[in-house]
């Protein structure tokens, strides 16, 4: 036992040395190292070509190696951590959620969230996972791949030249197992369904919209990520989203603005003389609680996104998220007490969020001074474009659209006007590429939603009766509520 401790503390402490003197301080493909493999191995394997040759061709040269598989067993760990930091969110989703919505439908928000991050596991190793990154599979150019059904690789699998390459850097080219680099990935892949769900809250059927997010999460988000963290067509032109501002953010609002158009607004929302009428959330804490929730797990969304330990590219991360974060907090706030004439508290939630997702294309390439900028403007877009789609009569109870949607195509042509090149020289990553990426993925969501929700309207109908919605979708759906012990309010 003394023994083993010794072991596992002498390789954490030669793990932190290796880290520390061999990160890869270039960080600019982050997600994208999930196919840009062989530079990942080549940085990697440089830094102790000399003092380790040849080259391992075994699981066990590999895992008596001083220096290379300390840093392997760190850089994976991290990685596991920040898949669980990203879990945590779908916690702040559900509960931000609950919360700007009415009490009579907190049972359905919850039973949406708790569904799309179980389906989103399960089709992500059915077939997501192999169609976001296809490798050689590709089927029509670069557009779609399939690389086959499950994950690629079974825990049971004894042949040593598979092991080694499913299980070491050298072999999978990430510094990472297969399963952590999948486990990761699957937390992102829910995101966008969830979205969708606070966009479509308080009257979609149940069955219908589980339907519609198995479907999305399953087949049209892997095809849009494959663009680029696949090596699609995308990634070939330079394009740059380094955790998802739109491959997942704005995919996700885009998706939900076609489903909410089909949808139409709550009963009551939209008088006939045209008013608009403010129908309010049950629980400001609850909201409140599912930001916190959020940023926190944002550090793991854009740290993990790094995928490595590398010291100096995560603290930057770290960094410019929080103050992105903050950003969009205090400038949403004060562009809500301009144009609302108070303080809306709901606004500078939505504001942290906006701050948030804004950062997220460009992270690992911001300085902390363009991180704010980045996050404040995004802080008084998301106040903006609330105001402006309620004046559309589009009815979105959270503000999902706004948030993901908007914010998310800003922060990925935010990278083309402030992001730093990681080499020293002038910035590589061009506005109109990022244009064009943005427009593009967010147009397939779009069109894909679209279709998708007609068509399940046309099979099986995507609202509830009006009975239902007036009685909260909580009886009507599940026929349990929330607060049984509470007296709901009389609605006008």
């Amino acid at each position: 036992m003394l023994k083993s401790i010794r072991k596992l503390t002498l390789t954490l402490v030669l793990g932190a040395v290796a880290v520390a003197g061999f990160g890869v301080a270039d960080t600019s493909w982050a997600q994208d190292a999930a196919v840009t493999e062989t530079v990942v191995v080549a940085e990697t394997t440089e830094a102790v070509a000399e003092e380790e040759a040849p080259a391992y061709t075994t699981m066990e040269q590999f895992m008596e190696s001083p220096i290379l598989y300390p840093r392997f067993v760190i850089d994976n760990l991290w990685i596991l951590i920040a898949a669980a930091l990203v879990f945590i969110m779908h916690a702040g989703f559900s509960t931000i959620e609950a919360g700007l919505c009415r009490a009579k439908n907190t049972v359905n928000v919850l039973t949406k969230n708790l569904f799309i991050v179980a389906i989103g596991i399960l089709t992500y190793a059915l077939c997501g996972f192999s169609i976001m990154y296809p490798g050689s599979s590709w089927m029509v150019g670069e557009f779609f791949g399939f690389a086959g059904f499950g994950i690629g690789f079974s825990p049971t699998e004894t042949d040593p030249e598979v092991l080694f390459a499913k299980l070491t850097p050298l072999g999978y080219a990430l510094n990472m197992t297969t399963w952590t680099d999948f486990i990761f990935q699957a937390m992102f892949a829910a995101t966008a369904a969830t979205i969708v769900s606070g966009a479509v809250a308080e009257r979609v059927k149940l069955p219908s919209f589980l339907l519609y997010a198995t479907i999305l999460v399953a087949v049209a988000y892997p095809i849009t990520g494959s663009w680029q963290w696949g090596a699609g067509w995308l990634y070939d032109m330079g394009f740059k989203d380094f955790a998802g501002s739109t491959l997942v953010h704005g995919f996700g609002g885009f998706a939900a603005l076609a489903a909410v158009l089909v949808l139409g607004p709550r009963l009551g929302k939209y008088g006939k003389d045209g008013k608009i009428r403010p129908i309010l959330g049950h629980s400001m804490p609850l909201a409140a609680i599912g930001v916190f929730f959020l940023f926190l797990g944002w550090f793991g969304f854009n740290g993990g996104s790094v995928l490595s330990a590398d010291p100096v590219a995560v603290s930057l991360v770290f960094v410019t998220t929080a103050l992105a974060g903050a950003a969009g907090i205090v400038t949403a706030l004060f562009t809500s007490w301009i144009v609302l004439k108070k303080p809306d508290l709901s606004m500078a939630l939505n504001g942290a969020l906006a701050g948030l997702v804004g950062i997220t294309a460009g992270a690992d390439v911001m300085t902390p001074m363009s991180a704010v900028i980045v996050g404040g403007i995004a802080g008084i877009i998301v106040v903006i474009a609330v105001v402006a789609f309620d004046k559309l009569k589009i009815d979105d109870p959270v503000g999902a659209i706004s948030v993901h949607g908007v914010c998310g195509v800003w922060g990925t042509l935010a990278v083309g006007i402030f992001a730093f090149s990681p080499d020293g020289g002038e910035t590589k990553f061009s506005f109109l590429t990022q244009l064009i990426g943005t427009a593009s993925i967010c147009g397939f969501a779009f069109v894909f939603s679209l279709v998708l929700f007609l068509i399940i309207k046309a099979i099986m109908g995507v609202r509830v009766s009006e009975e239902e919605e007036i009685g909260g979708l909580d009886i009507g759906e599940h026929g349990q509520e929330a607060y049984p012990d509470f007296q709901p309010r009389a609605e006008a």
